[in-house]
């Protein structure tokens, strides 16, 4: 289908609207000719542009009355029969959709739209009803003249073919489609000049030829003009039809041309009256929006200027957040608001140098702030660093908090190993500055001629003692420090941690509950927020080529909403730091008030300011605690170290090798103090100085049991075995173990009381005769069980070396008396029985205090230490067979005298006989020798050992003379014996109740 343009003109005639050419021309008004007809220009893009600022920017688009006149997109027609159609192509092509819109596009079954109607038969009904009575006259009409066509076809042709032969006398030249007269070769053909002369002279014979010419030329006009006159009087009715039908046809033309002509004036009128007011608003208020736009580009524009300087400002004042945040701000609105704009082309690198100065900035800064607070002196009362130099108004603690807040957003997470290489530093400092400290107090050293460590070990314990006290108090002053500069930076990481947190908690929330967001906004929107302007709408319904209006609305209010939102929160930070620069340059007081209150937002508070996209993750973040409280670890084991080669260095040449005991607890008690402090601090124990202390402690364990050791023998070996005299200290050392202080007692001064020594040692309420080795063994119980109160780490050591001990005078003892080396070591005569029981009776003291001192270990061992009690348990045993032993020796010491005297008995007068005589008085030396030794109950058992030695020996020999129980003389006799055995042995103290059982020593009858 052809356009508008494209259709052929009508013929007109010349009054009228017609022109000299025969076309139709419409009146057109002088005074709106330029109004309305433009020159010609090119077509207008398919999508319309978006308004401007241009005042034609409204114009782009189309516009029924400034576009009447004019081509458009809109003018075009699509024909698409033609287009599949196309004679061009050789065969119809079947794959004309498929093969761009795949092979499923006819196949689809396409869904009915839901905005056109289900149009039945019934909707043209009424269309039908009307339009029945023209189509039955219609019909009728088409009816008659097909008729009269059939009559005048038979007609038609009989005149034709009547026509023919007159026709044929025309030549065919004249009938041809190619007939011109300009063709040479046809005027001579229609014109034989050669019928007349040559040299021009008008003969008669000429003249006759061309008047013949003439008429034939006359006679084949007359028969084609009778032809043409015989069809048209055929076809005359249609002729006249056709010429009155156009008549009518030009007069419709001219009224519907008047009318459009009234119309259009009409619809000028309403474009000059109605519409071209409000259009001019609709410009101005876009014109009015893009000014304001302008303005606060400009002002954006100069608040980001201003970055440079006021980062300058922040960067003199060591607000690295605040510098940070705003390189931020600047750089998202150089990419989103400002991005293109010539004048910034060079800012973006330079803000990312700057931040690159920044991070070393704060590393520098960050390391400063370390030396300052580990270099003041640790006698201050703040934890926390105050003031880091003399000229700087903010806090130590604010500081820190915001380098900590800038390294973290930079995501400098290995700060703290900057921390870590500067406590390393100061402990090593600690050590030096107390060790010449403590040496510049002491003028018997030269510090010129020897080393530090040397001169260390040049001083005297006490001196060396208090420089290591001093020592574990400045550090734990350092760890002290350590532990509040780590809190801080902790204390910041879990702020951030806590506000990520928070926000991911309300990210949550607003997606589970969306109505509620929902009904905040639709409170915004009814309390007067962000909305479309007046004319935003009418400008989004006219640029917008959607299919609905709400479409258009909603798609400008989102636009204008987000882009005022963006706007307005750049613009309001920039602006803020801007001003702040402004006043800050202007006047100092009121730059050192922006600086505190910038601090003071940058404390534990302004971590929510701080964009979550920028900071380090959860994950990366929980490293960096577990980091610092690793940090807190390290301080205290680095404290220990430095105290570990305080220790060795003293050490080294065995000076705590040779300390006596009480120093050596007093050592012990300040390292196992120092370490205690630093577990209460750190949480963690550090085993660096507790395992010194434990291999110096088992050095002086080795030396102080090989003393004791030595000291024993010594005594030992000159022991003359005889009872000893106690002092009134031993009784009162003895009275304290019962009363459960196992411990040594304080030293009374001399003369303090005269109490005069016993003869036995009173325990729990029995007498002990002992020698004075035992004594002395005793106390050295207690120094053992002291070592261990003292120093709880060498307990397993302690009670294998006193275990060891207690062996070793069970074992000596038993050398000297049962073994009876005593006579070669000491000079004794013999081994008196006296010598024997004092001994079992030393022994039994011995084993009384066993279980004592297992109680005491076991309550210093853990659970799984307590296997190595089985040694108190193997030395019992070998104790008491000990004792046992010794007492088998006094049996064994009555058995010989008896197997020698026995021997010799004879029955006969005069009674008693010698040898029960000899007998008796050996027995009561025997109870004279060991009664006030030992207990009654032991000496009854032995003599009835003894008793039973003498009852063997007399029925063997009774039974050698053939004495037998029968009345008789003999027997007699030996009753009169027995009874006096019987009556000297019951006389005898403590023995007067024993049974001695003397029938026994008959034969049984059988």
């Amino acid at each position: 289908m052809s356009s508008g343009h494209g259709s052929s003109p009508l013929p007109q005639s010349s009054g009228g609207g017609g022109t000299e050419d025969g076309l139709f021309r419409k009146p057109r008004d002088p005074s709106t000719a330029s109004r309305h007809y433009r020159t010609p220009r090119s077509l207008p893009d398919v999508c319309p542009k978006e308004p401007t600022a241009d005042r034609r920017g409204l114009c782009d688009g189309p516009s029924v009355v400034a576009d009447q006149h004019r081509w458009t997109v809109y003018n075009s027609k699509v024909n698409l029969p033609a287009a599949l159609n196309d004679p061009r192509l050789a065969k119809r092509e079947s794959d004309f959709f498929t093969k761009t819109w795949g092979l499923d596009f006819t196949e689809t079954e396409v869904m009915p739209s839901f905005y056109l109607p289900n149009i039945t038969r019934e909707h043209f009904s009424s269309y039908l009803h009307e339009t029945a009575q023209r189509e039955k006259i219609h019909e009728r009409c088409k009816s008659i003249c097909s008729n009269k066509d059939n009559l005048l076809v038979p007609t038609i042709t009989n005149n034709y073919d009547k026509a023919r032969p007159e026709l044929e006398q025309v030549p065919k030249i004249f009938m041809k489609p190619e007939f011109v007269l300009n063709d040479p070769a046809t005027f001579n053909a229609v014109l034989p000049w050669s019928h007349f002369s040559v040299a021009g002279g008008k003969n008669s014979r000429d003249v006759a030829s061309s008047r013949l010419l003439q008429e034939k030329l006359s006679h084949y006009l007359d028969v084609v003009e009778v032809s043409i006159a015989r069809q048209i009087s055929l076809r005359s009715e249609a002729f006249f039809h056709a010429m009155s039908s156009q008549h009518e046809l030009q007069d419709r033309l001219r009224e519907t041309a008047d009318a459009v002509a009234k119309l259009r004036a009409r619809t000028a009128a309403i474009n000059r009256v109605i519409c071209r007011g409000p259009l001019r608003a609709l410009r101005d208020a876009l014109t009015y929006n893009n000014c304001i736009k302008l303005h606060n580009k400009l002002k954006l524009m100069a608040a980001v200027h201003q970055t440079q300087p006021t980062v300058q400002l922040l960067l003199s004042t060591s607000e690295f957040v605040g510098a940070l945040e705003l390189i931020a701000t600047t750089k998202e609105v150089l990419q989103q608001e400002l991005q293109g704009i010539h004048s910034f082309r060079h800012l973006g690198s330079q803000l990312c140098e700057m931040e690159l100065l920044i991070d070393k900035m704060m590393a520098a800064d960050f390391s400063t702030y370390a030396k300052s607070d580990f270099n003041r002196p640790f006698e201050e009362d703040s934890p926390v660093l105050e003031k880091v130099t003399k000229l700087s108004a903010v806090s130590g603690k604010d500081r820190l908090q915001s380098l900590v807040f800038g390294l973290l957003r930079q995501r400098k997470l290995d700060f703290l190993d900057i921390y870590s290489e500067e406590m390393m530093h100061a402990a090593k400092n600690i050590v030096r500055q107390c060790v010449l400290k403590s040496l510049s107090q002491i003028n018997e050293i030269d510090s010129n001629t020897i080393k530090l460590h040397e001169q260390m070990r040049s001083m005297t314990f006490n001196q060396w003692f208090d420089l290591l006290m001093d020592i574990f108090e400045q550090f734990i002053s350092f760890v002290k420090r350590i532990k509040a500069t780590l809190s801080v930076i902790r204390n910041v990481v879990l702020e951030i941690l806590d506000s990520s947190q928070r926000s991911r908690q309300a990210e949550v929330m607003s997606a589970t509950n969306p109505s509620d967001s929902r009904g905040n906004e639709d409170e915004e929107e009814g309390s007067g927020g962000p909305g479309l302007r007046s004319g935003e709408a009418e400008l989004a319904y006219l640029t917008h080529e959607g299919l609905f209006i709400s479409d258009a609305l909603n798609e400008a209010e989102q636009r204008s909403g987000a882009t005022a939102q963006s706007q307005s929160r750049a613009q309001m930070q920039l602006e803020a730091c801007g001003s702040d620069s402004a006043s800050a340059t202007t006047e100092s007081s009121s730059s050192k008030e922006h600086n505190s209150n910038t601090t003071s937002s940058l404390t534990i508070g302004g971590a929510a300011a701080i964009s979550e996209d920028v900071m380090p993750s959860d994950l990366e973040l929980g490293r960096v605690a577990n980091n610092i409280q690793e940090l807190l670890y390290t301080a205290s084991d680095v404290s220990h170290d430095r105290c570990v080669k305080v220790l060795m260095s003293r050490a080294k040449d065995g000076s705590l090798e040779r300390l006596s005991s009480s120093e050596f607890v007093c050592l012990s008690q300040a390292v196992e103090a120092f370490v205690k402090d630093t577990e209460d601090l750190c949480g963690r124990r550090s085993v660096s100085l507790r395992g010194a202390l434990q291999s110096q402690a088992n050095r002086f364990v080795q030396r102080f049991h090989e003393e004791r050791k030595t000291k024993l023998g010594l005594l030992l070996d000159t022991e003359r075995w005889k009872q000893a005299d106690v002092p009134a200290e031993f009784q009162d050392l003895v009275d304290s173990i019962a009363d459960g202080r196992i411990t040594l007692p304080e030293r009374k001064p001399t003369g303090f009381e005269d109490r005069k020594p016993s003869e036995f040692l009173c325990v729990d309420g029995q007498k002990y005769a002992v020698v004075g080795t035992v004594l002395l063994l005793i106390r050295m119980f207690l120094e053992y069980c002291q070592c261990v109160n003292d120093i709880p780490s060498i307990t397993t050591d302690i009670l294998t070396r006193l275990a060891d001990l207690v062996k070793h005078f069970n074992s000596r003892s038993c050398q000297l008396v049962l073994g009876a080396g005593a006579l070669q070591v000491v000079g004794l005569k013999t081994i008196t029985t006296r010598n024997l029981a004092l001994v079992s009776r030393c022994l039994q003291l011995v084993v009384h205090y066993i279980p004592v001192i297992r109680a005491h270990f076991e309550t210093r061992l853990q659970p799984k230490q307590y296997n190595i009690l089985r040694h108190f348990d193997h030395i019992t045993k070998d104790y008491n067979d000990h004792i046992a032993e010794i007492s088998a020796k006094l049996v064994a010491i009555m058995d010989n005298m008896f197997a020698k005297t026995v021997s010799k008995y004879e029955v006969k007068a005069p009674m008693p006989s010698t040898s029960l005589r000899n007998v008796c008085k050996q027995m009561a030396k025997m109870h004279e020798a060991i009664y006030e030794l030992l207990p009654e109950e032991q000496t009854q058992m032995l003599f009835l050992r003894i008793n039973a030695s003498f009852k063997m020996h007399l029925k063997r020999q009774l039974a050698r003379l053939g004495v037998i129980n029968d009345g008789g003389p003999q027997n007699g006799l030996v009753m009169v014996d027995v009874a006096f055995y019987t009556g000297n042995v019951q006389a005898l103290r403590s023995l007067e109740q024993l049974d001695l059982n003397m029938p026994e020593i008959w034969e049984q009858k059988r």
